[in-house]
Order: C-alpha cells, then structure tokens, then sequence
C-alpha cells in the first residue's frame, strides 16, 4: 500500500531550472587525423570483426514500408521536410565507437527515433522531421494521455543518470520541462507511467538495507511547474 508523501524531494520545478537538452551536434564518422589513427582502427576491426547483417535486418523490419528512411551500409539516411536529409555515419572503430539502427518514427513529435549505441552506453536520438534538428535523450519517451509532453526515466550509474524527465513539445521541436532526481540502484530499475495529463511518476526499486518494496517519485504539475514527491509503496 502506498504511504503518502513521504518526503518532498523539491518544491518547485520550473521550466529552465533543469539542465537544459540541448541540440545534440552528430559525430561526423571516423576521419581519421593521421595514418597511425588509421591503423589503430585496422588492429580495432582485425580483433573484434563486426558483423552487422542480423542488427541491419532487424533494423530494416522496423522501418519497412516506409520510404523516407533507408540504410547503405554504414551510412543511415533519414528524410526531413523539404526534400532535405539527415545523414548517419556509423563508427564501429575502437572503444570511442558509435553505430545508428533505427529505431521508429514518433508520428505524435513527428521525428524519428534513431538508437545510438555506444561503448558503454545507449542513447535515442529524436530527429525533428521539420527542421533536422537532433535532440537526444537516454530512454524511449512515454507520452502523456493527452499527448501534450513525454516522460522517461532513466537510471544509468555508469554513465551519471538518475532522473526522471518531462519534455514538452514546443513548436516541432521537444524542450526540457521539469526533472527530478530518481533513487537509481542498478541500471533501468525504474518504471515510469503516467496517472494522467499532469501526473506522471518512476516506480524504482528500494534501496539495499531499507525495508523491502518499490520508491515511487512523483511529478505533478502545477500550473506552469513541477512539484517533486517520494513515497513508498
């Protein structure tokens, strides 16, 4: 059973108060600078050969039917409006490597959704259809009833990732809303879902050492802001 209002994590959460998503700049490939980057890349592929025909074929099934997406290689084209495109150059060199695979396209935000996988790491690129503009987040978003704003939550020790995130649709493109911290214990051991247009909350697992159970961390907005709260269930 849910105890309320346990603890109040922040009063107010006010739009630009958070750490601001900013417009993500894209890799351009692997340029090499000199040729000694050359064959560092050469021993990289000679020990760990990649072969990509299973992650291309699956990435191919998620955008079948669609002609405003395709791949050569390792090079994934997306088209924007006004007969424009966004290219994606895969980096499958050395642990600094990032490969694309498509995710799907977001018809409510109107952009796709393209995974970024790197090293150590996952993130979803939203590339806005209108502008080409590229804003990144670390988990799938999870819209709200009315389909106004997204959510997600993400809990990645690894990487310094443990909040839950409101992004707004402003115009085409999504801005940051409201954030609050989350009690993260191991990576992706938060549930986020959505109560209604102005409540949204991250189910995440207790901590070692407290009583057994979930944390739930909670957003309600409040007019033009979010108010944080922590309970227990």
């Amino acid at each position: 059973m849910l105890a309320r209002l346990v603890c109040l994590l922040a009063l107010l959460i006010v739009p630009g108060a958070a750490r601001a998503q900013e417009p993500w700049t894209r890799p351009d490939g692997c340029v090499a600078k000199n040729w000694s980057e050359v064959e560092g890349f050469r021993n990289w592929i000679n020990h760990t050969p990649r072969d990509n025909s299973l992650d291309w074929a699956g990435e191919r099934s998620r955008w079948s039917g669609r002609d405003d997406v395709w791949r050569w290689l390792d090079r994934l084209y997306l088209a924007i409006d006004g007969g424009r495109v966004v290219s994606l150059v895969d980096c499958p060199f050395t642990d600094s490597l990032y490969l694309y695979r498509y995710e799907k396209y977001d018809e409510i935000g109107r952009f796709h959704i393209v995974g970024v996988r790197f090293y150590e790491d996952l993130l979803y690129a939203l590339v806005v259809k209108k502008t080409g503009k590229i804003v990144v987040i670390p988990e799938l978003p999870v819209w709200s009833p009315d389909r106004s704003r997204f959510a997600y939550a993400a809990c990645n020790l690894l990487n310094s990732r443990a909040q839950i995130v409101v992004m707004v649709m402003a115009g085409e493109e999504p801005k940051l809303e409201g954030e609050a911290p989350l009690p993260c214990v191991s990576l992706g051991d938060c549930r986020i879902s959505w109560e209604s247009n102005t409540v949204v909350n991250a189910d995440c697992q207790a901590h070692p050492g407290q009583a057994p159970g979930r944390e739930v961390v909670r957003l309600t907005r409040r007019g033009e802001s979010w108010m944080a709260t922590m309970s227990n269930r």
